[in-house]
């Protein structure tokens, strides 16, 4: 039996809550698709933890392209869905049914809270110890499940999923650009020309804030002004603590 973490992970905080799963079986390997797709060959003896984050209650476009580019041939997996605080709606649900389109047998689901990527007030240095301890009992569990060769899930959400048109706040580049690149070649959806790294293809870019978090000058940037305006339009949903959530 081999063990994957698979995750797409613009800014890391997906990344941080699959690894905390993943600590749990021994030996997990990282499998990083937030650029690329990358396809393991998997067996029905094998163990997926497949994490993603909610963009507006959804599934990001570019995992899921990614995800059905993967061939589970009957591997266990795990669903992550990570949210920034608010909530994750019918993420889990649509990370679960492309999974078993993609066919993986899905043995369990977990909702966890990461540090919100735009509005990084909400859920602030998510995940954090209390998080992680939390975490690692909910992969003890599936670990128990999964052993017991028992597969299968009910996971929250609803069909039709709901609609996401994306969110207006697009990064741009500042006086602190040096043109490296590098934003260019790790955006998930090829947004940003290597040739004029300054700009960004607003009807490609997904505003996953990758290449903000990347950038090794700090060059990049949203809209002060749409910042502190969806800041306080979020702020009666999201400044509560919400709980992370274990399906089995």
């Amino acid at each position: 039996m081999s063990v994957y973490s698979i995750y797409f992970s613009p800014t890391g905080g997906t990344k941080k809550v699959a690894d905390v799963l993943a600590s749990c079986f021994d030996h997990a390997s990282q499998v990083d698709i937030t650029v690329h797709s990358v396809a393991p060959e998997l067996t029905n003896e094998d163990v997926c933890i497949v994490a993603v984050p909610s963009f507006g209650g959804r599934v990001p476009g570019a995992a899921v392209e990614r995800i059905r580019q993967l061939r589970g041939n009957g591997a266990k997996a795990v669903a992550v869905v990570v949210y920034g605080n608010r909530d994750f709606d019918d993420t889990m649900l649509e990370l679960k049914n492309e999974l078993e389109n993609a066919g993986f047998a899905v043995a369990a689901g977990v909702a966890a809270v990461a540090e919100h990527s735009i509005m990084h007030q909400f859920g602030a240095g998510r995940p954090d110890p209390s998080d992680e301890t939390e975490l690692r009992s909910f992969g003890e569990k599936i670990k128990e499940k999964i052993a017991a060769g028992q597969i299968g899930v009910q996971v929250p959400g609803k069909e039709p999923y709901r609609e996401y048109g994306g969110v207006p706040m697009k990064p741009s580049a500042g006086s602190k650009c040096t043109a490296c690149g590098l934003c260019a070649k790790e955006c998930p959806v090829g947004a940003i020309d290597v040739k004029n790294p300054k700009g960004v293809n607003k009807k490609k870019c997904i505003s996953c804030m990758r290449c903000i978090s990347v950038c090794p000058k700090k060059a990049r940037k949203v809209s002060p002004l749409l910042l502190t305006i969806a800041g306080l339009k979020m702020k009666k949903n999201c400044s509560e603590r919400k709980k992370n959530s274990l399906y089995l």
